[in-house]
């Protein structure tokens, strides 16, 4: 009988350590990540250590999403979207792996049953600082919907070694601190130094005759930097594509000069590497000297050209030619930064590969399309002729023949009228000559598009008038949005689970599913559920500001808050002055009955604009007086959070009652802030301005506090002769405000500190404050008005949150994807790479 006994049918599986989802071999992965990749054991192992054990822990999850991605593009000859941005702000990267994974509950159970708080190792990520305001962020909520919806993509950087600032304030004054995101180095992107391409500078060109009999050009480099791709794993939501961020670091082509070293040249030695490698030192040098302008020039050039030429590279490891190059890529230019692709995807096409200029042209038109995100003329870049050509004299001369070509197009669309010429030509005449870079987006790209429909509106009526007259069919608007994975189910969980308790889950890749939230806003228990919630939060909130602020606040009163970059255009003085009035009239009356008010701050101001900061330091100096003034007790408190950034913003909008939507009408290009707010249940007191007017439509107009002159108002006043002086003079408690403020009162008796602010409102306000005052006064009292009705005040924020489906920024690619990157969706199937433990090389 022993010789017949049969094999025992049980089978043990054990999952994989790199790949496998359960507790126990998460678990096991953390600590073998710890031992081996980190050298350490659990006794002398620090809370970075196992952060960084952890990341790597899930890095091993994504890549195995990451390679099938890849290898099925590859297979598949599929179409590729490049998204090139100067900034990607793309926030820490665990919680948010975590959640597109799916791995949030048995993560956090390994991680506590190994010793350890899975919200405390998440706190510890360093913020990447890849960019400084609402365009970067945006880049990084559109890689997150192309994953989500597993549309082919890549997107294309600079890896700033320094990024954005750390913000401290010293006595109510910004200070810049260096960013040293890497400096413990980053566990989620691998260096790809294989896949390095070398970038010209300087120097002078050259004609010869070709092979084929025609003229050619050689652009000789005065010197050559080397671009090092590091990439990054961008994972969708709960799919298995895992597109790629690949940010380009500068290294020099040749970093060691042993001649010079032997002859005691030490400094010249590495001369070299050092110059090079500032390129990518720094996000956005200051730019007010000339060697700012040289260095930013030089930023945008590299990454660019580094991202084309990779692309090629690709294209023609699949290919044999060039001629099918926009079959292949579809490159989404992200403002003026990237604009200098039209010219160096021209000298690529015409010099190195040698296809004739009317073909090069027409694959340079089809492959790109460029999306404008500014209406203020200052911010659409140009460059002068001298600086422009001694960078990139190859360039210069494209650009003269792309001009040459165009003006001769416009000619004969309009002849004899030089007015028209000279306002379309690539080539700013006035004074010294600048080369214009919307311009040359705009003529050499298939497509252009606005980012809110007012902003798309004047930009064919103003900015860009010109050009859509003689190209219609290139404009479109793609109004901006959020991915609600990071800003309502990573920020907001609270809020989130109460809503996929009612709904399902759906809404987290279908946001207008939260159109059924409608159902529930007379269910009065559902808006006492809400109301907890929000109050929990901004407990939380409360806290983090009595933490680092020293600054106790209370989570009943109104939380007001603006938080964005610093600027005079969106108006956070404005919001100032209003607290300067509701103080005057709590010390001229301490008996009055008002709504509660916490003011919340945060941005940062650009280190060369001095009003921004002279605006921060308004803030503070208000702040101190009103917070410290026993009368006014817990009526009113003012709070500046520093060093504001992804991490800081995932606290602050779900706490937020009031979103602080103020800039001048006709000036905010869309703002996606407004939208993190809404979708988190805060009531928006804003202007028609940007998305702002699109928020308002869906919401509707009972549910949004609106104030101000419209953007045609402006226009008209503008026209007409706008006169500060007539509602300084005009409206007592104004008055009152700014003689405060200017008497020093602020500014321990220093009448001369606010003094710049005071006069650039008084004689000039190019930004309408004192024309929108008494409206924002009135609007902002229908806001204590309704603040003191819970229920109601309930209702509104329900239906705020539920009427957000269309500023997803999944809606935005959607769209894109239609109307201007003609692209598909190309599902990813997850498979094993390596079967049975056994990877094939080949």
């Amino acid at each position: 009988m022993d010789s017949e006994i049969s094999a025992c049918p049980i089978t043990i599986e054990v999952e994989d350590d790199r790949t496998g989802l359960s507790v126990t071999t998460l678990k096991r992965a953390l600590a073998d990540n710890l031992f081996y990749l980190r050298g350490k054991f659990p006794g002398i192992a620090t809370k970075h250590d196992c952060y960084m054990a952890l990341a790597y822990t899930i890095r091993d999850r994504l890549l195995q999403r990451w390679l099938n991605t890849a290898q099925t593009y590859s297979k598949k000859d599929t179409k590729i979207v490049c998204y090139l941005s100067a900034e990607f702000l793309v926030g820490p990267h665990l919680g948010n792996n975590l959640i597109n994974l799916g791995l949030w509950e048995p993560v956090k159970q390994a991680v506590t049953e190994s010793g350890l708080d899975l919200e405390e190792l998440i706190n510890i990520e360093e913020e990447p600082g890849l960019g400084n305001g609402g365009l970067g962020r945006l880049a990084a909520c559109y890689m997150d919907s192309l994953a989500t919806l597993e549309i082919p993509a890549i997107g294309y950087g600079i890896r700033y070694e320094f990024g954005i600032f750390d913000q401290q304030i010293h006595d109510g004054w910004q200070v810049e601190i260096t960013d040293k995101w890497l400096q413990y180095g980053n566990p989620w992107e691998i260096a790809r130094p294989e896949a390095s391409v070398k970038v010209k500078f300087g120097g002078h060109t050259e004609s010869f005759m070709g092979d084929d009999g025609n003229n050619r050009v050689r652009w000789i480099p005065g010197h050559m930097v080397e671009g090092i791709p590091y990439d990054t794993p961008i994972l969708g939501y709960k799919v298995s594509t895992a597109n790629t961020m690949r940010l380009w670091k500068a290294e020099a082509a040749e970093s060691f000069d042993f001649q010079r070293f032997n002859i005691g040249d030490y400094y010249g030695a590495v001369n070299e590497k050092v110059s090079s490698e500032n390129l990518t030192k720094v996000l956005y040098p200051n730019d007010e000297q000339i060697q700012g302008k040289e260095l930013r020039l030089m930023q945008q050039f590299f990454f660019v050209s580094c991202s084309l030429q990779d692309m090629i590279r690709i294209h023609l490891f699949e290919q044999d030619s060039l001629e099918t190059f926009a079959e292949s890529f579809s490159v989404q230019l992200n403002d003026t930064h990237p604009s200098i692709s039209v010219a160096e995807l021209m000298r690529l096409l015409v010099d190195e590969y040698e296809i004739a200029w009317d073909k090069a042209w027409e694959i340079t038109q089809k492959t790109l399309s460029y999306t404008n995100h500014t209406l203020l003329p200052e911010a659409l870049e140009k460059w002068s002729l001298k600086l422009f050509g001694s960078v990139l004299p190859r360039h210069l001369e494209i650009i003269y023949e792309i001009n040459r070509r165009f003006l001769d197009e416009v000619h004969l669309r309009y002849p004899g009228d030089e007015h028209k010429i000279a306002n379309l030509s690539l080539i700013d005449e006035h004074g010294e000559k600048y080369v214009r870079m919307a311009h040359l987006a705009c003529v050499g790209s298939h497509a252009i598009n606005g980012v809110a429909a007012l902003h798309s509106e004047l930009l064919k009526e103003t900015t860009l008038r010109d050009f859509y007259e003689l190209f219609p069919q290139k404009f479109s608007n793609k109004t901006n949005g959020v991915t609600p994975r990071r800003w309502m189910v990573l920020s907001n969980p609270k809020l989130s689970q109460l809503i996929t308790e009612k709904i399902g889950e759906g809404w987290i890749k279908n946001l207008y599913e939260l159109k059924q939230l409608e159902y529930l806003v007379e269910d009065p228990n559902f808006r006492l559920q809400w109301r907890q919630i929000k109050r929990e939060v901004k407990q939380d909130l409360a806290h983090y500001i009595e933490q680092k602020n020293d600054l106790i606040v209370d989570p009943n009163s109104l939380f007001d808050v603006q938080v964005k970059r610093i600027h005079e255009y969106k108006r956070q003085h404005l919001n100032v002055l209003h607290i300067v009035s509701l103080y005057l009239r709590l010390k001229n009356n301490p008996n009055l009955e008002i709504a509660p008010r916490t003011f919340i701050f945060g941005g940062k101001a650009a280190p060369g604009y001095f009003m921004a900061k002279l605006i921060i330091k308004f803030i503070n100096a208000v702040a101190e007086v009103v917070n410290n003034d026993p009368l006014i007790r817990d009526r009113l408190k003012v709070v500046f959070l520093s060093d504001y950034n992804v991490k800081l913003g995932q606290r602050v909008y779900p706490a937020a009652d009031l979103s602080e939507q103020i800039s001048t009408a006709g000036k905010e290009a869309s703002g996606t802030g407004n939208m993190k707010f809404s979708m988190n249940g805060a009531l928006t007191i804003g202007t028609l301005d940007g998305a702002n007017v699109e928020i308002r439509e869906e919401v509707g107009a009972e549910n949004f506090f609106l104030f101000g002159l419209r953007a045609e108002e402006v226009q008209q006043t503008q026209k007409t002769g706008y006169r500060p002086w007539d509602y300084y003079h005009g409206n007592g408690e104004l008055k009152a405000v700014i003689d405060l403020i200017n008497s020093g009162f602020f500014a321990h008796g220093d009448s001369n500190l606010f003094r710049p602010l005071i006069n650039s409102l008084l004689y000039g306000d190019p930004y309408f404050l004192l024309a929108d005052y008494q409206s924002y006064v009135d609007c902002q009292e229908k806001v204590s008005q309704a603040y003191q009705n819970p229920e109601h005040w309930s209702k509104m924020s329900i239906l705020n949150v539920a009427r957000m489906g269309k500023f997803s920024s999944d809606r935005s690619i959607r769209e894109y994807c239609q109307d201007i990157w003609d692209i598909e969706a190309v599902p990813i199937e997850l498979l094993d790479l390596c079967p049975d433990g056994q990877c094939l090389l080949y």
